[in-house]
């Protein structure tokens, strides 16, 4: 039984009625609803929503995550447009935009991501986006690099041992770090993030030696969450962590030196987005720009 900590309440709130009426009028969808994000209201409160762009099906089958499968339908060329659209009904001043994985196409998709990056960024509204991996591939992950958000996140997930039970085959520990690692490389200015899962069966000293991997390749922003379980077709939680030990290990990570840490039962990647992006770039270099 989930602990009373980890259970996600019913979102409520003024703002966020009225922003999901307005959306479904206009048949638009944010992945904070889709995913069932515990801080939806909170998130939307802050005037920051996050976007999954480039289809509702997944070319990978991470066992983990809620995301369908199925046939892979052709990118819509409309889609920066309508999530403009939706930023300006809601009112956003931050947005963060992932993706599904799309193996399907020549580019996996980097093309299309990075309009929309553009598009956005051209309304006025600070980017967030959280990567794919790209199969690691440096050209592809530059065509994100290019566009200049304000944070490029890419999740690790997991620790080493575990991520060949966790994530699809196709994706890789090292292969996530090397792609965090490039970014830096490209622009040392750019702000990166990335997230762990507590609660598959991963020990202290591997979590503590993946906070330090991804430290040690240069990512400024750490978020740590429970794992919870969308359904029977996911893997089982092995255990409940207690929030004691988030707040050790958000401690052990400022030690380590990253510059914004958020660690708790319902932190998910783009929880305190733009705070994490401000407290970044004057960790970075001392500005707002």
């Amino acid at each position: 039984m989930r602990p009373e900590y980890v259970k996600v309440r019913i979102p409520s709130g003024d703002t966020y009625l009225k922003l999901r009426q307005t959306l479904r009028d206009r048949t638009l969808y944010t992945v904070c609803e889709e995913a069932r994000c515990p801080n939806v209201s909170e998130c939307w409160e802050s005037g920051t929503a996050t976007f999954m762009i480039m289809g509702s099906n997944c070319s990978r089958g991470c066992r983990f995550c809620a995301v369908t499968h199925g046939k892979m339908l052709p990118l819509d060329p409309d889609e920066p447009e309508k999530i403009v659209q939706s930023v300006k009904l809601m009112g956003l001043n931050y947005v963060v935009i992932t993706s599904v994985d799309r193996d399907d196409l020549p580019d996996q998709g980097s093309g299309h991501f990075a309009g929309v990056i553009r598009a956005v960024k051209e309304s006025g509204v600070m980017v967030e986006v959280l990567i794919p991996d790209f199969r690691g591939e440096p050209e592809l992950i530059e065509k994100i690099i290019d566009e200049k958000p304000a944070v490029i996140a890419h999740n690790i997930e997991t620790v080493e041992r575990l991520t060949p039970v966790v994530r699809d085959h196709r994706a890789g520990y090292h292969q996530s770090l090397r792609v965090l690692k490039h970014i830096k490389e490209v622009n040392p200015k750019q702000l990166t993030k990335s997230s762990i899962m507590l609660g598959l069966g991963e020990s202290e000293d591997e979590v503590v030696r993946t906070m330090k991997d991804l430290r040690n390749n240069g990512v400024d922003i750490l978020t740590i969450g429970q794992y919870l379980r969308p359904s029977k077709s996911q893997l089982p939680v092995v255990e409940y962590t207690e929030i004691d030990r988030f707040k050790k290990l958000e401690g052990l990570a400022y030690a380590l030196g990253y510059s914004f840490v958020s660690s708790g039962p319902l932190v998910r990647t783009s929880y305190r987005a733009a705070e994490a992006w401000t407290k970044g770039r004057i960790e970075n270099d001392g500005s707002y720009e």
